[in-house]
């Protein structure tokens, strides 16, 4: 397994989760352009790697998931054409994730803002502790959020309140969060990996074929070139064609727990 900079990346064996770490604790795990591009290398990797089954992505100490980017970065970039490249660079690495077939959860251990909040949004599920804090603060420094933020945080709450939390760059607590539909769950800080880790092996217990296209009809939604009812019907005959299917009902007829492969 390939080593990176500013990321830890653990793969258990036994559960096939793959944990990747943000691993910037002197600058909050904020993202640079380095930070970005290992994100996008090591989800790919996890992707092409048949003994990774799931991800969780967190970041490292208790303060920060990512507190946002790195501003000195940002500040630097010389003209409009590489800021709006360095915009779709980021892009890219973030629809890799929501786009992954495997199921990718985001357990979210502090201050998730900017770029942060994007990186838990990419995600396909987002755990929170207590004392994590969302917010897309960009208005602050004259900008807008560049890697999906705006398009994403519409999706989750819906347009009247991101656009609230975008034109205010209001900090909002794990709780607020949870209550409008921007987390899953909140969980104390000390039961935030382990009760991830927990819902992903649930998860993982389920058809792999069957997570992986339930993943791309939901996202199919989103898509301005596919129609998602059609996207859902491919998919069930894609289902209906398995091994697993096969499986999966002789198990529950033989009242046995199913086995399945992922064909």
């Amino acid at each position: 397994m390939a080593t990176f900079e500013n990321l830890l990346v653990e793969l258990d064996a036994e559960t096939g989760i793959q944990t990747i770490t943000l691993n910037r604790p002197t600058k909050l795990n904020a993202l640079n352009a380095a930070t970005i591009t290992e994100i996008g290398q090591a989800v790919q990797q996890a992707l092409n790697n048949t003994a990774v089954r799931g991800i969780i992505l967190t970041g490292s100490g208790d303060k920060a998931f990512v507190a946002g980017a790195d501003i000195a970065e940002l500040a630097a970039i010389p003209s409009e054409a590489l800021a709006r490249r360095a915009s779709e660079q980021g892009q890219e690495v973030f629809c890799l994730i929501e786009e992954s077939s495997k199921p990718v959860i985001a357990a979210v251990n502090g201050f998730a803002l900017g770029g942060g909040c994007e990186l838990a949004m990419a995600c396909h599920m987002r755990i929170a502790s207590e004392t994590a804090r969302f917010g897309q603060p960009e208005v602050n420094l004259g900008l807008i959020p560049g890697y999906g933020g705006t398009q994403r945080l519409a999706q989750l709450i819906g347009k009247g309140k991101a656009l609230e939390l975008l034109l205010t760059a209001d900090m909002i607590k794990a709780d607020e969060a949870l209550r409008l539909g921007l987390v899953n769950h909140v969980v104390p800080q000390a039961e935030l990996l382990p009760f991830t880790r927990t819902l992903l092996t649930r998860i993982l217990t389920k058809a792999p074929l069957a997570l992986s296209l339930c993943i791309d009809s939901v996202n199919a939604l989103y898509s301005d070139t596919r129609h998602g009812y059609q996207v859902e019907a491919n998919a069930f005959g894609q289902c209906f064609a398995s091994n697993d299917f096969k499986e999966g009902t002789q198990a529950f007829l033989e009242k046995r727990p199913a086995a399945f492969k992922g064909n």
